[in-house]
């Protein structure tokens, strides 16, 4: 099968990033789904592992953690799936990615895609549907169509994670959602996106929110920048206020945040399926429930940008393109 992937970790700019590849079509085990890949998206965690691991002596590293496509084959203890289904997920981190013509997933992380949504527009939310999703009702433990009176921050808010949770937030809950965002076409996103407000993250954030009239929060979904933020969260926070964190924030000093029991939660949509957990399954539920919301008109998807075929070239585009910072919604290539 066609992939793309890399033998050693590069920078973006060089020749061997990502490299065009045949491998072996890849078998299916017991409780798996061989999906023949349509389109895939791309995301902040493909430039991160790209950069910094290295595969396996003699290994390739294929990455890819967004995936629509058609099932060919299921293992022999499938039992949610049939060959033929149309389905969307984001994959495991500890196994070969999606950016191949042939996939193999765990039936439990998978959903049928939306029925409304074109392969590519589809592609684009799994990864960043997951991780809104359970960042906003599992770690901050706002209940469905609750919040009411309370106030939602999420700094990154045009980015892959902040377009969906934006909507997650708005659809689902009673809260007010402020988002951030630095220049007019990402604030302009956000709010055709259902935030109440905009605010600019260049500036301290305590003091943009003190402009709308703002002094205190409830709850923070740090999305992107978090050690740059850090002391403007705090300030910002009620006591026993959440902070709720997706990116690498590096060593931060947490005893700042005992004296208003600021609660601290972290979020990494690939937990469930690293270690196989029990409720492993609930990523499966949630993307169908997020599926028909989609299909019923409540929430759009949040693709931007399509970068033609899957293949090296366009991918080092994409990852160059989201490592610059400027990137908004999501980038997606179609699969031949």
């Amino acid at each position: 099968m066609k992939a793309v992937g890399y033998h050693h970790p590069h920078p973006v700019d060089h020749a061997l990033a990502l490299e065009d590849l045949d491998l072996p079509d890849p078998v299916p085990l017991a409780r798996d789904l061989l999906v023949r890949v349509s389109a895939i998206s791309v995301n902040p965690v493909d430039t991160k592992v790209r950069a910094a691991k290295s595969p396996d002596a003699g290994q390739i590293k294929v990455l890819g953690w967004d995936a629509v496509g058609v099932v060919e084959q299921t293992g022999s203890d499938v039992t949610q799936f049939k060959v033929g289904d149309r389905v969307y997920y984001a994959g495991a981190i500890n196994r070969a990615g999606a950016n191949s013509e042939l996939h193999v997933v765990d039936e439990r992380i998978v959903a049928l895609a939306p029925a409304t949504l074109n392969d590519a527009s589809a592609a684009a939310l799994p990864l960043t549907t997951i991780t809104a999703y359970e960042l906003l009702f599992e770690r901050l433990q706002v209940p469905k169509h609750g919040g009411a009176g309370q106030t939602l921050l999420i700094t990154g808010g045009a980015g892959g994670v902040g377009s969906i949770l934006i909507q997650l937030a708005r659809q689902l809950t009673q809260l007010k959602v402020i988002a951030t965002a630095s220049r007019p076409e990402t604030r302009q996103w956000c709010l055709d996106l259902g935030a109440h407000a905009v605010i600019d993250h260049s500036r301290p954030l305590n003091e943009e929110l003190q402009a709308i009239g703002i002094t205190e929060i409830d709850l923070v979904a740090s999305l992107t920048n978090t050690q740059q933020h850090f002391q403007s969260i705090i300030t910002s926070l009620k006591p026993q206020g959440r902070l709720g964190v997706i990116d690498d924030m590096g060593a931060l000093d947490v005893m700042q945040l005992k004296p208003k029991s600021i609660s601290l939660h972290w979020e990494m949509m690939f937990t469930r399926s690293m270690f196989e957990t029990a409720d492993m399954a609930e990523q499966g539920r949630l993307l169908a429930e997020v599926a028909a919301l989609i299909d019923t008109g409540a929430i759009r998807t949040t693709v931007n940008a399509h970068f033609g075929q899957m293949n090296a070239d366009n991918l080092r585009r994409a990852h160059a393109l989201i490592e610059s910072g400027k990137a908004q919604g999501k980038i997606v290539l179609s699969v031949s």
